[in-house]
């Protein structure tokens, strides 16, 4: 069999679960690998035959998106010419996890694909949503890569077509121990928007994943890491807990491994926005300003007793067999 498989690379979280799926994926036949976007920092391992600057998500100095250089750096005419250029009627499946490009490349060429990831849980209305509906945020969730054939992931089991996640073997095998230090990763946010409120919070140790950093090291109680896929699962799998984005992944492993979080979605990021409101249904505090008193808020989450539901893991080859089952039908 051969598989070409999309990539979405507006973030790591898309890349970490097709380097998951790969070797599983091995065992079908194949796989040729897309990757779609460039907003990616991870070391990527995967045998990435086509390539294309895609739609990429440009974020402002602290916590939101910046929609004018999210818009201007888009290129219809290429984004038509790199969709006509994919050999997909090579292909015996096409797998999907959000990408544009592909869809339309499927709508050119007359071709069937699945949609696996994420961002297909929100096909369903029961899906969580926040209180204010976007209507712009629906329509890009539905329509931005449609696929006649969806299989979703996410924290609960909202429908039928909707799995766990599908969370690294790393992750799954560790014993997780609690060292105090409270693990940070947020790539919307830069540096100066939030040192201060860390060095605030004298007597809590913090690893920040940051992107820029070249190097390890440490000042005061900040110890700033390279963001590496390795050093971060380290630091999660031994931190009291983790403060992170309203992404799926990262909150996905930290509560698979019973780790305490604090959510900051990005602003008018509306998938965020949607994941922070089922975060919030489990019990997971959600903060949408990381303002004058951020050290507070810090401090009072982590005086809190919170008991999260236990995250089931995906189980990889009984998803896989599901999606290939469905390809088919």
């Amino acid at each position: 069999m051969k598989i070409f498989y999309a990539i979405q690379a507006t973030g790591n979280g898309h890349i970490s679960r097709a380097t998951q799926l790969y070797p599983y994926l091995q065992k079908f036949g194949t796989v040729d690998f897309f990757l779609s976007g460039n907003n990616a920092t991870l070391d990527i391992k995967l045998p990435i035959k086509f390539k294309s600057k895609g739609c990429s998500l440009h974020y402002s100095k602290c916590g939101g998106l910046n929609y004018w250089d999210i818009a201007k750096n888009i290129k219809p005419r290429q984004i038509y010419k790199d969709a006509d250029a994919l050999p997909l009627k090579n292909y015996d499946v096409i797998i999907n996890d959000f990408d544009s490009i592909t869809s339309l490349a499927c709508k050119m060429q007359k071709v069937h694909s699945v949609q696996l990831g994420h961002q297909a849980s929100f096909i369903s209305t029961n899906t969580p949503r926040p209180e204010k509906k976007s209507l712009m945020g629906e329509m890009i969730l539905k329509h931005y890569a449609p696929s006649p054939k969806n299989i979703g992931l996410h924290f609960e089991k909202y429908d039928s077509f909707i799995l766990p996640p599908i969370i690294k073997d790393e992750i799954v095998q560790a014993e997780p121990t609690n060292l105090k230090h409270i693990t940070v990763y947020l790539p919307s946010f830069d540096k100066d928007c939030l040192e201060k409120a860390f060095n605030k919070v004298k007597d809590v140790q913090f690893h920040w994943f940051l992107q820029g950093v070249e190097f390890k090291h440490t000042i005061g109680n900040i110890t700033y890491f390279p963001v590496n896929q390795k050093k971060f699962n380290e630091s999660l799998i031994t931190c009291e807990g983790i403060i992170t984005g309203g992404g799926f992944e990262t909150p996905a492993e930290a509560l698979h491994l019973e780790k305490k979080i604090l959510s900051i979605p990005i602003k008018n990021h509306y998938e965020q926005e949607c994941n922070a409101a089922a975060l919030k249904k489990m019990g997971v505090p959600v903060v949408y300003e990381a303002g004058k008193n951020f050290e507070t808020i810090i401090e009072n989450w982590l005086n809190q007793d919170i008991i999260y539901p236990k995250m089931q893991a995906n189980n990889i080859p009984e998803t896989l067999q599901f999606l290939f089952d469905t390809y088919k039908q």
